[in-house]
């Protein structure tokens, strides 16, 4: 009787053990940090395809779970902050992009050089790897705007400015779609040469 006892305590401790470990994991996971993988070249060369990032998702606030509604607001983005947000066109997706234009701000692009309330905005990050300049009426790319960000919205694109799918297409993230803001690689993989990146494990995303 009393193995039989010690045998059903024992199995109840796993149980509890386990659906404590689930339930702190999805708090987690809810109001605190939650792990992304890049599936795209649209930020190279900040971030690569294949590196797995850690996003804050408490930094601009406390959501109600499984809804876009903040409850407690902390901050809001600052320019150059590498945020994953809902795809405005599809919000089942997650898309990850640099904050450029903040609410107010008028926003222009002229051959591939960004303008900020008319002055041209020091950037260190992007790449542009097509050397073709599309001029204004036939592309967004190269020559845009100008335009102002609405409150509450944020312009937002891509390092890699010639080959990201951004702001210049599908227009602005909400403040409420944001999930958090990306703020180190854990784990990078190769995909093609089948190698991990040991040089990008532990790098911090600026």
């Amino acid at each position: 009787m009393n193995k039989t006892k010690d045998k059903k305590n024992i199995i109840r401790e796993y149980i509890e053990s386990i659906v404590i470990a689930v339930v702190m994991a999805m708090i987690i996971k809810a109001f605190f940090i939650q792990a992304f993988k890049i599936p795209s070249g649209s930020m190279i060369p900040t971030l690569k395809i294949g590196d797995h990032i850690l996003v804050n998702k408490f930094i601009y606030g406390t959501k109600i779970p499984f809804t876009d509604r903040i409850i407690i607001p902390f901050k809001t983005p600052n320019r150059g902050d590498i945020i994953v947000f809902k795809y405005p066109d599809d919000e089942s997706k997650d898309f990850i992009k640099r904050v450029i234009g903040l609410p107010g701000d008028t926003l222009e692009i002229k051959e591939k050089r960004v303008f900020i309330n008319g002055k041209m905005l020091d950037e260190s990050y992007p790449e542009h790897g097509d050397p073709v300049i599309y001029p204004y009426g036939i592309q967004p790319r190269d020559n845009f705007g100008p335009i102002v960000v609405p409150e509450g919205s944020y312009f937002c694109m891509g390092d890699n400015r010639d080959f990201s799918l951004d702001s210049r297409y599908w227009g602005f993230v909400k403040l409420n779609k944001i999930k958090g803001k990306a703020f180190i690689i854990y784990w990078s993989w190769d995909g093609v040469d089948q190698w991990v990146r040991w040089d990008r494990l532990g790098h911090l995303i600026k």
